[in-house]
C-alpha cells in the first residue's frame, strides 16, 4: 500500500554569510516544503510515498523534482505547472529553529483545479497525509478539502496544519478545524500551533467529538504528548546535538505514518489501533524527527540510519 501526500513544494532559502561578497546577501537555497519534506521522509524509510504536487518548470521546481525523485518517492500524480514556485527566506535563532518570510502570491502549489484532482485514482492508497499553507491558501484549498472527502472512505487521513501566522491569520485556521477535524482521522499540531488553538485539553475534546481518534501535539526537545480518543500518553525524544529544526515536524508525521504501516493499521479510521502499538510509532517517530535534526534542513533519514542509537549526523546525504 501507499501513503498519497498532497500539498506545496518550498525552496528555504537561508542566509549564507560565508558566501557573500561585500554589499551582497549570498543565500542557501534547500528544498522544503511540509508535505514535500514528508513524502521525502516516507520514501526514504521505505514507505511507498507518492507525491500530489504542482511543481513548477523553474529552476526551483527542478530542484524540486531531482530531491524527490533521488528518494525514491513516486511522482506520477504531479502536475507540471507554469507558475512559479514559492520561495520562503528562512532565519534561524540560537537553538536553531527556523522563522520564515514567504513569496507565495500566485505560485504553483495553490492553483488546484477541481478537474486535476479529479483525474487522481485512489486505488491502493492506505493513506493521504496533507497540511501546511495547501490547506488554507485558495483557490486551491477548497479543491483540497474535496479531494480528502473523496478519499476518506478507503484512506486514513492525517493532517498537519503547521500555522504561518506572519502569511495567514490564525483566525482562518480556527475557522478551518471543524471542516478539517470532520475530515482526518490524525490530527499533528505543534506546541506553536497549539498556541493559536485553545488549550490541550479544549483541542483534543473538540477534534475527538467531530472523529478524530488520534490528536498529536509535539514538544521539540520534550517529544509529543498524544491523545488517542482521549487516552493521554507522553513520549520523550532522545537528546541528540541539534543543528537546526527545519522539517523535524515533517519527519515525526513520516515516521509515524510508516510505522502505523508496518502495522497494518493504515487503511481506515484506526479503529484497531491500540495504545502500546501507538507508543511503539511514536518512539520511532521521535527518533526519526531526533535525526533529521542533527543535519541542516529538511534533511531526514534514510532506513539504515535508524540503528538503536541516534547518531548525530548518520542521515547526511553526502
Amino acid at each position: 500500500m501507499t501513503v498519497a501526500v498532497l500539498g506545496e513544494c518550498v525552496a528555504d532559502a537561508f542566509t549564507d554569510p560565508d558566501h557573500a561578497r561585500h554589499g551582497e546577501l549570498a543565500l542557501r537555497v534547500i528544498p522544503g516544503g511540509g508535505p514535500a519534506n514528508a513524502a521525502v521522509a516516507l520514501a526514504r524509510l521505505g514507505t511507498g510515498a507518492r507525491y500530489l504536487g504542482r511543481v513548477s518548470t523553474d529552476p526551483f521546481g527542478r530542484l524540486f523534482t531531482e530531491r524527490l525523485t533521488a528518494s525514491g518517492v513516486d511522482l506520477s500524480w504531479v502536475v507540471t505547472a507554469a507558475e512559479p514556485s514559492t520561495l520562503a527566506v528562512a532565519t534561524l535563532d540560537g537553538e536553531g529553529r527556523a522563522s520564515y518570510s514567504f513569496h507565495a502570491e500566485g505560485t504553483a502549489d495553490w492553483q488546484w483545479t477541481a478537474e486535476e484532482l479529479a483525474a487522481v485514482d485512489l486505488g491502493g492508497i492506505a493513506a493521504v497525509h496533507t497540511g501546511s499553507l495547501a490547506l488554507v491558501r485558495e483557490p486551491g484549498a477548497a479543491r483540497i478539502e474535496e479531494f480528502l472527502a473523496r478519499a476518506r472512505p478507503s484512506a486514513t487521513i492525517s493532517m498537519d496544519p503547521n500555522i504561518r501566522p506572519l502569511l495567514v491569520d490564525p483566525g482562518v485556521y480556527r475557522a478551518a478545524m471543524p471542516r478539517w477535524a470532520a475530515l482526518a482521522d490524525i490530527v499533528k499540531v505543534s506546541e506553536e500551533d497549539l498556541a493559536h488553538l485553545g488549550s490541550l485539553d479544549g483541542f483534543c475534546v473538540g477534534l475527538h467529538a467531530a472523529g478524530v481518534r488520534l490528536v498529536l501535539v509535539t514538544r521539540g526537545a520534550d517529544g509529543v504528548t498524544a491523545s488517542l480518543d482521549g487516552e493521554r500518553m507522553d513520549v520523550a525524544a532522545p537528546a541528540v546535538e541539534v543543528a537546526d529544526t527545519v522539517g523535524a515536524g515533517d519527519a515525526f508525521t513520516a515516521g509515524l505514518l510508516h510505522r502505523l504501516d508496518s502495522l497494518g493499521r493504515l487503511g481506515g479510521r484506526l479503529s484497531t489501533l491500540g495504545a502500546a502499538e501507538l507508543r511503539d510509532a511514536l518512539a520511532f517517530a521521535v527518533r526519526v524527527a531526533a535525526l533529521t535534526c542533527t543535519v541542516a534542513g529538511a534533511n531526514p533519514p534514510w532506513a539504515a540510519a535508524l540503528t538503536p542509537a541516534v547518531t548525530p549526523g548518520a542521515n547526511d546525504e553526502t
